[in-house]
């Protein structure tokens, strides 16, 4: 048996699996003011397809649907098939807060009420 795939199917078989990716995938990037789809992300690296997005480098964001997840500081590692692999140099995750710079005791008034006359 021959495991030999003319081109067109090959190329064929490579647009329905990224098509599949995308339509999956809930992830994008937001790299100036422009999202990019992610087809994937593991722990220190994500993919993107490499035909329709440019080349990023540095400081993107990464979120899920609407929600941020983090502020990465990303490098170019690598092109497979037909998604550009990036790594991550830095990811801090996205917070709805400042942080505080202070200790709070969990045990301590919510807010304080005044006086009413």
């Amino acid at each position: 048996m021959s495991t030999y795939l003319p081109k067109d199917v090959h190329e064929g078989l490579e647009a329905a699996r990224l098509a599949g990716l995308k339509k999956t995938s809930r992830l994008r990037v937001l790299a100036g003011d422009r999202f990019y789809p992610v087809l994937r992300k593991w722990r220190d690296r994500f993919s993107v397809e490499a035909e329709t997005t440019p080349h990023l480098r540095g400081l993107v964001n990464l979120y899920e649907g609407d929600r941020h997840l983090c502020e990465c500081l990303i490098v170019a590692s690598g092109k497979d098939g037909g998604e550009m692999l990036y790594e991550f140099k830095r990811a801090t995750a996205a917070a709805d807060k400042p942080p505080l710079d202070f200790y709070r005791d969990p045990e301590a008034p919510i807010a304080l009420l005044g006086r009413t006359k």
